[in-house]
């Protein structure tokens, strides 16, 4: 159910990347307005939800008959589907071209990659994969500083690991890496050993659960009022009150710092009790999106981009560049719409993909077919 709110939170952020009149960062607390600001903030925790579940995930598969030595090779395998995806399926969704001269490298390579890293990480004790996960959540802040020049030769590996930034691997042939896959092998290493926990009496894990998403989001607030660690960006007054508020909850991103997993993963584990507990169509709804979420955002994609698309050729003729070619694209002056329009063809999204996604749901839940593991 969790996966699948957060599946819901993260189709409102793409029809705004594809749609949004607001063209600079919408976190900004010195530009944007709160609607606009939590439009976007809400939907960090898309990613270290999914990224916290997929461990969780994968414990959870050892107690439903696979072997540690079978679960390595699906974690190793969907792992590296999820990056062929990235640079294919997922690639075309976004720029709806063929021109290799640019891609990114996003949240499925990400994904991937941490899938392919915990598949040798499984061989460990349970203990030693969730400490090597903290250490990596709780200590990367440390090398902010660090430039992927300082790597030489290597620098590449850097921006892969650390430092987001476009790479050229093939001449005039752009990459940019937008998800560093640190921390975010770490935090699938902490679902992981986070797993025993939901496999325990409803009542205990609930508290459990609880108890550490409150001490979580507590430890945010009060680092983050500190200043000094985890994060490269401080925060600091503005010139109201709401505005500071707004850049004390701006933590980083990319990569996502202590701070950042703090204040999204808090609030996530501290609401799996009030899910657990929760019931009627919506979250009906939402349990079953949460069970096919690679399926949903196959579609949703590409689906958000036509309705693009659509809008375009309505209001100016002819589809703008920025809609199909690489970047850097300028767009329109005046393109976009408001936020009452963001969220509407949000909602038209997920109602247009809804029954489609419940037919092959069923289709996963009648049939046990291996490929069916890897959608």
């Amino acid at each position: 159910m969790l996966r699948g709110l957060v599946i819901v939170l993260m189709a409102i952020d793409h029809v705004r990347w594809f749609l949004s009149e607001a063209r600079f960062d919408p976190t900004d607390p010195t530009r944007t307005t709160a609607a606009l600001f939590f439009t976007r903030w809400v939907t960090h925790f898309c990613a270290p939800a999914f990224m916290l579940l997929a461990g969780v995930g994968a414990w959870l598969a050892l107690g439903r008959g696979r072997s540690r030595a079978d679960l390595s090779w699906y974690l190793a395998t969907r792992g590296l589907w999820l990056i062929l995806l990235e640079f294919t399926v997922a690639r075309l969704g976004w720029q709806f071209n063929l021109d290799y001269g640019y891609s990114a490298a996003l949240v499925f390579w990400a994904l991937g990659w941490s899938m392919v890293a915990l598949a040798a990480l499984v061989r460990l004790p349970l203990p030693a994969i969730g400490a090597f996960g903290i250490a990596m959540i709780a200590l990367h802040n440390l090398a902010d500083a660090i430039e992927p020049a300082s790597w030489g030769s290597l620098s590449w590996l850097w921006t892969i690991l650390h430092a987001p930034g476009d790479l050229e691997p093939l001449p005039a042939v752009h990459l940019f890496v937008l998800y560093p896959l640190v921390p975010w092998i770490g935090v699938m290493a902490v679902g992981y050993a986070f797993g025993p926990v939901m496999a325990l009496p409803a009542e205990r894990r609930n508290r459990l659960c609880l108890s550490l998403g409150v001490a979580l989001t507590v430890g945010f607030v009060l680092l983050r009022a500190l200043n000094r660690y985890g994060d490269p960006s401080p925060w600091s007054g503005q010139d109201a009150l709401w505005r500071t508020v707004l850049s004390f909850l701006n933590t980083t991103k990319y990569p996502a710092s202590l701070l950042f997993l703090l204040m999204t993963l808090g609030p996530a584990i501290a609401a799996l009790p009030w899910l657990d507990r929760a019931g009627g169509r919506v979250a009906d709804g939402l349990l079953m999106l949460g069970r096919v979420p690679l399926f949903f955002w196959l579609l949703h994609v590409p689906l958000i981009h036509l309705i693009a698309l659509g809008f375009s050729l309505a209001r100016y003729g002819t589809v703008i560049p920025w809609l199909s070619e690489n970047p850097p694209t300028p767009l329109p002056d005046g393109y976009g719409y408001g936020l009452p329009v963001v969220y509407a063809v949000t909602l038209a999204v997920v109602l247009v993909l809804y029954p489609v996604c419940r037919w092959f749901a069923g289709v996963k839940r009648r049939r046990r077919d291996a490929w069916l593991g890897y959608l």
